[in-house]
């Protein structure tokens, strides 16, 4: 038996032993949404107590979590005045351009209307202290996190293919890059491959893959794994069930680039215990 085939048929328990990187199981994905909201709230949370700023890479991508946390923030008057949030990436048009913030598809747009917007006045994050990857710009986020000592946590999914923000696999056929060289990448404008256009098709578009914009800007691996926590979750069902177990368990390799997150002080991945069962092949 192939090591792939292996690793996808291995018990949790081997798979815990065989892991290189720390998992934790849920009952099931709308519990694996409240975790989601509820650590983001408890790193605010605990910050504030401790009148220090939070800084934070949020993703877009889950996304039904946001409306959790608004509720968490207002019900506890959890302030966000003294957080600072860089957002993980955002889609580009087909001349790499951002798409318009009233685009369905802009991350930007989904924060700040479905978001930023609901949290009450009074505890709402100030609006420079938001920051967007911008493919004209893309130094600038990189430079600002430096600036402000650091990412406390990095937040995040998990693509189809392993990537984490769009650090997708590679995409050339004359130049393979190296692990160290994915590993230290800074925030940069990328094509997207034709599985990530396919699966985001599938949930936002109604498999429509033209609907799908074909480029995107991303922040590197390099700030990704500088956070002093990273936390990502799998909360797409049956398509996280593979890349869980590569993340976790699977050699490194840009040919799946959350595995550069092995290794990692203090790295999670989460998922539900359906989705950590081992898989079988099979028609159905």
């Amino acid at each position: 038996m192939d090591p792939l085939s292996r690793l996808m048929q291995m018990s949790v328990d081997e798979l815990r032993r065989a892991a290189r990187m720390r998992f934790r199981l849920l009952p099931d994905i709308p519990s694996i949404l409240s975790d989601f909201a509820q650590s983001i709230a408890q790193e605010i949370r605990s910050r504030n107590a401790r009148n220090e700023p939070t800084r934070l890479i949020l993703p877009v991508g889950p996304v039904a979590h946001y409306r959790m946390l608004v509720d968490i923030t207002n019900r506890e008057r959890i302030s966000w005045k003294n957080v600072y949030t860089f957002n993980m990436d955002e889609f580009l048009d087909w001349q790499g351009r951002p798409v318009p913030l009233d685009h369905p598809l802009s991350f930007e747009g989904f924060m700040r209307r479905e978001f930023f917007a609901h949290i009450d006045e009074e505890l709402r994050i100030p609006e420079d202290h938001c920051f967007f990857p911008h493919p004209f710009r893309v130094d600038e986020i990189g430079e600002r996190i430096d600036e402000l000592g650091g990412i406390d946590c990095c937040y995040g999914g998990v693509g189809y293919h392993g990537h984490v923000a769009f650090n997708e696999p590679p995409i050339s056929r004359w130049y393979r890059v190296p692990v160290d060289e994915l590993r230290n990448s800074r925030t940069r404008v990328l094509m997207l491959g034709d599985d990530s256009i396919v699966v985001q098709s599938i949930h936002s578009s109604g498999g429509n893959s033209a609907a799908i914009p074909p480029m995107a800007v991303t922040l590197g691996m390099r700030d990704i794994l500088s956070s002093r926590k990273i936390r990502l979750y799998c909360a797409a069902g049956e398509r996280h069930r593979a890349i869980f177990r590569i993340a976790v368990a699977g050699e490194v390799s840009t040919d799946y680039p959350v595995t550069l997150v092995q290794g990692h002080p203090d790295a999670e991945i989460v998922i539900d215990e359906r989705g950590a069962q081992p898989i079988e092949v099979g028609l159905r």
